[in-house]
């Protein structure tokens, strides 16, 4: 029994034992067909005079590789997961919308949920970048919270070979953004309550402005914050929504 696919190089676990022993749980090839396919397009390549290779040739099929990449699906899918998933986008997408719909206002982006979780992930930020110096600890809050879901959007993408959940990690990064600008538009006032009490001289946003002198541009920073991250939910839905479609093809043709 072939316990490595030849494609994505899946190693088979117990988990797996449910799945035919002849098809590849992650990308759903059957392994037969598929070598039995590498192994004539190697003879009929063998007898081709090998192309020249441009770089024009080379930018061309490393587009091609990144867009197979990103847009990569199963070729099996189960129903139920496929609908969860549906279900799911969904409710991220009315989230995402609640989100932007609110502008920079803090009563709605401070209060939501989601607003304890990442401010968990910015005061560890504060303290992993601390051995780069006072500026990138003060700065590292915000924007550990923003990069820690790019981190695992990566981690889906090229361990899980999951895009459906690396749009996720891509909304959730962009949620960051908009749950940042707020404490950002707060630079010049300093009147947002702050972790542990810290009055005036803890304002993370008051201070980095103040050392760059940029707090005449407070709200423009701020705003610009809101529509990055708008705009990465926005890129996220459509990323999951293009990842079902293509599930939705293999689906039926399962």
């Amino acid at each position: 029994m072939i316990t490595e696919c030849p494609k994505c190089h899946y190693q088979r676990r117990a988990i797996d034992a449910q799945v035919n022993s002849d098809i590849c749980p992650a990308c759903g090839i059957v392994y037969a067909k598929w070598i039995a396919r590498q192994q004539t397009a190697e003879i009929t390549n063998s007898v081709k005079p090998k192309p020249q290779v441009h770089a024009d040739d080379e930018d061309i099929e490393t587009r091609q590789t990144l867009r197979e990449f990103i847009t990569y699906v199963p070729e099996n899918i189960d129903p139920a997961v496929f609908w969860a998933r549906v279900l799911t986008l969904v409710a991220f997408a009315l989230w995402g919308f609640y989100f932007i719909s609110a502008g920079v206002d803090w009563e709605k982006i401070g209060s939501s949920f989601l607003h304890n979780p990442n401010l968990a992930f910015h005061e560890f930020g504060h303290v992993f970048f601390r051995p780069f110096g006072h500026f990138m600890t003060i700065l590292g809050g915000s924007l550990f919270q923003v990069l820690w879901p790019l981190f695992l959007m990566g981690a889906f993408m090229w361990k899980q070979q999951d895009n459906f959940a690396a749009s996720i990690m891509l909304w959730w990064s962009g949620q960051n953004f908009i749950d940042v600008s707020p404490y950002i538009d707060d630079a010049q006032y300093r009147m947002l309550p702050l972790v542990g009490g810290g009055g005036e001289e803890s304002h993370d946003w008051g201070n980095l402005l103040t050392m760059t002198h940029s707090l005449e541009k407070t709200h423009t920073i701020a705003h610009a914050s809101f529509n990055i991250g708008a705009f990465m939910i926005l890129l996220a839905l459509a990323w999951g929504t293009y990842i079902l479609y293509l599930q939705k093809k293999n689906l039926m043709r399962q």
